[in-house]
């Protein structure tokens, strides 16, 4: 035997016993799910259900199709309807879906809560910018959720004084007059108590600032004065407050006859969330 073949044979030997083999090829690489952006969705759903046309809301297309191609592929949306436009096609395949996973009421309102999302795109898309209620809590006597205190509590900060509260939120039926707007989460009745007029418009406006859709209800229009408020993209809203925020959006006052808003400006209307990246 040559030396060249003695030595491809001590090699080849060597190779053997120690186990040595040639590289597995690499395993392939997991392609990256789009993303679905919470925030948005649920402004399209506030919006949406309440604009005169089809029309996209801005920044929300993307998010919204994704979600819809979900819905549509679970059997609950057609897919006529897949068209990144959260109207109320979309919002009752959406309650839909929601009834599919067990649930009721409020939460089977076709609003996007953070699980639901989650689930019906576990294996088509990934969920950013969640927003959550968070768990009830009592605050000046009455009940709200987590988020909604927050908001609160930022605008009295803001303020410089304790805001009292005449009625708060998950008040089914509530007071007369109310119209089911709290029902749900992120709703507050807000004494005005010895404020004056200019008093009233400033509290209207920083609870705006913070997150809210809120007027300045009177006599007028049929009630006592007080500030209504709703918190912007609560996911516990329910149908009429979500009605409501999306009115707002949209120049509204949020009462049945859709006059023009009558509250303070505030340019741009901006979410708990968007308040809180500033």
């Amino acid at each position: 035997m040559d030396v060249v073949n003695v030595r491809v044979a001590v090699v080849g030997a060597l190779i053997g016993l120690v186990g040595l083999a040639a590289p597995a090829a690499a395993a392939p690489q997991a392609v990256a799910l789009p993303v679905v952006d919470m925030e948005a969705v649920l402004k399209a759903a506030q919006i949406d259900p309440r604009r005169a046309d089809s029309a996209i809301t801005p920044g929300s297309g993307d998010s919204v199709r994704l979600v819809e191609r979900a819905l549509a592929a679970e059997g609950h949306l057609a897919s006529t309807y897949v068209d990144g436009h959260f109207g109320t096609r979309t919002i009752d395949a959406y309650a839909a879906y929601q009834r599919s996973l067990g649930y009721t009421g409020l939460d089977a309102s076709g609003m996007p809560g953070p699980t639901s999302l989650r689930l019906l795109g576990e294996t088509t898309y990934t969920v950013t910018r969640v927003v959550s209620a968070g768990s009830r809590v009592t605050y000046h006597s009455a009940v709200m959720n987590t988020r909604t205190k927050a908001m609160l509590v930022e605008a009295e900060r803001l303020l410089g004084r304790s805001l009292g509260i005449t009625q708060g939120s998950y008040n089914p039926g509530g007071v007369p007059g109310s119209a089911g707007t709290h029902d749900g989460g992120g709703a507050l009745d807000i004494s005005v108590s010895g404020m004056t007029a200019t008093t009233r418009t400033t509290v209207a406006r920083v609870l705006r600032q913070v997150g809210f859709a809120a007027w300045v209800r009177t006599p007028a229009q049929g009630f006592d004065y007080h500030i209504h408020a709703i918190a912007l993209a609560d996911p516990d809203l329910s149908t009429g407050a979500r009605n409501q925020a999306g009115d707002y959006y949209l120049g509204f006052n949020g009462l049945a006859d859709r006059g023009a808003d009558d509250g303070p400006a505030v340019s741009p209307k901006r979410t708990w969330e968007e308040y809180q990246r500033l």
